[in-house]
């Protein structure tokens, strides 16, 4: 049973949790000197800043690619031009196909990513925490992540065919062994002297795991949730590169083979969408659900 000497350790622990990381800087330093923030590593800079930045790089994007195309400098049929990427997206709207090639990417994406959440954040953290662990699964784990995934796309059309789950087992494959070891090295990284404190003063296992061990690696588990998200969106060509009849991938390769070069670029302007519109729900998520993070 934790004592009450063990519960205010315990806070102590979590206050120094929130604060395990590069030395903050204080608010006279971060309003010192504003003009220069944006040259300085780990500087804060105002919204202005950052927005600005933002806008400068798409600006930049839309420039070029302009007087690529308008300019006549590439043909149309390697690079179209911005208003005849519209056009295919409106028609594509219209036909009523790119909704579907949305949602049907969507769930292939999320069902094997999921997945491979459910399995990889546990067998991480035991990885990175229990050296026993580690010696059972690393070699396993290491060998497999170095397999190209399309590589295994026969076997996988063998033992679970062309379907669906087809779809679904390359994303898990193509993130899972990934995941793994990047929350193992997370969870490795606790300090241990956080661990030896609470064990010093009676805390149990389970209480320095669920109170200690978990809550500092949370926020480097969230941010390879992250990254690994990214992952499986790069897998989405190769998992229906096969027996596929609908997702945007599934309408990149069919647009390829008609020289359709304006669907392609509106599949890979919707697929980077989606994939910012991912990547803004989990900076949310990690400024919200977790408060001690340096990040939130």
């Amino acid at each position: 049973m934790t004592t009450p000497r063990t519960k205010h350790f315990l806070a102590q622990v979590e206050e120094r949790i929130r604060r395990h990381s590069l030395p903050s800087t204080s608010g006279r330093h971060r309003t010192r000197c504003r003009s220069k923030a944006a040259l300085r590593p780990h500087e804060p800079v105002s919204r202005r800043t950052y927005l600005s930045g933002v806008g400068l790089s798409i600006a930049a994007i839309a420039l070029v690619w302009t007087v690529l195309s308008y300019g006549g400098v590439v043909p149309p049929l390697f690079l179209p031009s911005p208003s005849d990427v519209v056009r295919a997206a409106i028609a594509l709207l219209r036909e009523g196909s790119l909704p579907v090639h949305m949602r049907a990417s969507l769930s292939v994406i999320v069902s094997g990513w999921a997945l491979a959440v459910v399995v990889a954040v546990p067998l991480g953290i035991l990885m990175g925490t229990l050296k026993f662990v580690e010696a059972l699964l690393e070699p396993v784990v290491d060998f497999v992540r170095y397999l190209p995934v399309s590589a295994m796309i026969p076997l996988l059309i063998l033992y679970v065919g062309i379907g669906a789950a087809e779809k679904v087992a390359v994303i898990f494959i193509g993130t899972f062994f990934q995941l793994v070891l990047l929350v193992a090295d997370v969870s490795s990284n606790v300090s241990k002297d956080l661990l030896d404190s609470a064990y010093t003063l009676g805390a149990k296992e389970g209480t320095v795991f669920s109170r200690v061990l978990v809550p500092a690696t949370l926020p480097g588990v969230m941010d390879n949730l992250r990254i690994t998200m990214g992952w499986a969106w790069t897998y989405l060509i190769v998992a229906e590169l096969v027996a596929a009849d609908r997702g945007l991938g599934y309408l990149i390769l069919d647009s390829m083979r008609g020289l359709f070069t304006d669907r392609i670029f509106v599949g890979l302007f919707v697929i980077g969408l989606l994939g910012l519109a991912f990547d803004l729900v989990f900076k949310w998520m990690h400024r919200t659900l977790l408060p001690w993070s340096p990040k939130a």
